[in-house]
């Protein structure tokens, strides 16, 4: 889909729409915050609208920018974290790189083998084999991860360990989805909860420097141009 399709028919122009996406994905706002942040620019709008938007643009911004992305390492630590959706828990399986960059994400009903196994599964098929993983000492996920050397899908060669200390780097990556998600208010459908974590993903990313923009058309340097660029191309 061309970029400008990706607008068409809308109230309020392209600026205005990636400007609010990607404040209320990247900082510690709810939508109501961000409602009268526009309205101080003489933009009125609802937090409904916002929360549609994040429904209807975050998987396409995500299309967009993976055209980008960087290869991570190939030491990867695995953990789960957990997320409040309708009241209940749900489990984001999340894992980063040996220098903290994100690998993947998964949120899940259920925290089980198989859970685990869609994870991994859905890692390497963007990723690649690891080198190493490295998870906590939660059974399941080595259950996983054997089952999956048995069907072929992981190389017996790549090296499985259990490691608090070195798994802190994910542990501590959890706290800023956490901190991201609190003035949420919790989430009322599980697919609504997985977009906006997938956007929250991205943000991070984009934090991070995952993705190469250094060759984008005209060497865009503020996030607004950046952004621009990587949504035309």
């Amino acid at each position: 889909m061309r970029a400008l399709d990706l607008f068409k028919g809308r109230q309020f122009n392209r600026e205005v729409i990636v400007l609010c996406v990607r404040w209320y994905l990247g900082f510690k706002l709810s939508s109501r915050d961000l409602v009268q942040m526009m309205a101080e620019r003489g933009i009125v709008l609802t937090h409904t609208t916002i929360l549609r938007w994040v429904q209807r643009y975050v998987p396409e911004f995500e299309k967009r920018w993976n055209k980008y992305s960087r290869p991570v390492g190939g030491s990867w630590r695995c953990d789960e974290t957990y997320i409040k959706v309708k009241g209940g828990w749900t489990y984001l399986y999340r894992a980063v790189d040996k220098q903290g960059r994100t690998v993947d994400f998964l949120l899940s009903e259920r925290r089980d083998v198989a859970a685990a196994k869609r994870f991994f599964s859905k890692a390497m098929k963007k990723h690649g084999t690891p080198r190493v993983i490295t998870l906590d000492a939660y059974a399941a996920s080595h259950r996983a991860i054997t089952e999956l050397k048995s069907a072929g899908t992981i190389a017996r060669r790549v090296g499985i360990r259990s490691s608090k200390y070195l798994n802190n780097v994910v542990e501590q990556d959890h706290r800023r989805i956490k901190q991201r998600i609190r003035p949420m208010l919790g989430f009322k459908r599980f697919q609504t909860a997985a977009i906006t974590i997938s956007g929250i993903e991205l943000a991070e990313k984009i934090r991070k420097q995952q993705f190469k923009t250094g060759n984008l058309p005209g060497r865009p340097a503020t996030a607004p141009d950046i952004w621009a660029a990587i949504l035309a191309a």
